[in-house]
């Protein structure tokens, strides 16, 4: 049997498991270092925390969808659908899980930064 490359690009590209592939997964922030931050990188990680809590909202939304894609597959009978949609639940809670804990670690920084820093 032979198939082409182009067949196969296809096929693969219409495979809304692959879809999710079109999500970006944000790129977590560095937390700053408590011992020796500045207020100046304090004040650029607190805005690489915003961007990265709005890419993260972009990325949910993008999960979201395509749970919602799924469900619909599952309730139109495509058992495969539920494999889909578990992964993508997964991935949805792994990212609000990442998004507590980069809040949590930078706001650790704060208090200790303020903790070296009483001015």
């Amino acid at each position: 049997m032979k198939i082409s490359i182009t067949s196969l690009l296809f096929v693969l590209a219409s495979t809304p498991a692959l879809s999710v592939l079109a999500c970006d997964v944000p790129v977590t922030p560095p937390t700053p270092d408590r011992s020796s931050a500045t207020l100046e990188e304090m004040i650029s990680a607190q805005g690489e925390v915003k961007a990265f809590q709005a890419a993260n909202a972009e990325y949910l939304e993008c999960v979201d969808g395509q749970m919602a894609s799924e469900k619909a597959a599952i309730d139109e009978g495509d058992e495969s659908a539920e494999e889909r949609y578990a992964l993508a639940a997964a991935d949805y809670n792994a990212a609000v899980s990442r998004e507590e804990q980069v809040a949590a670690d930078f706001n650790t920084a704060i208090r200790a930064y303020k903790a070296a820093n009483p001015d």
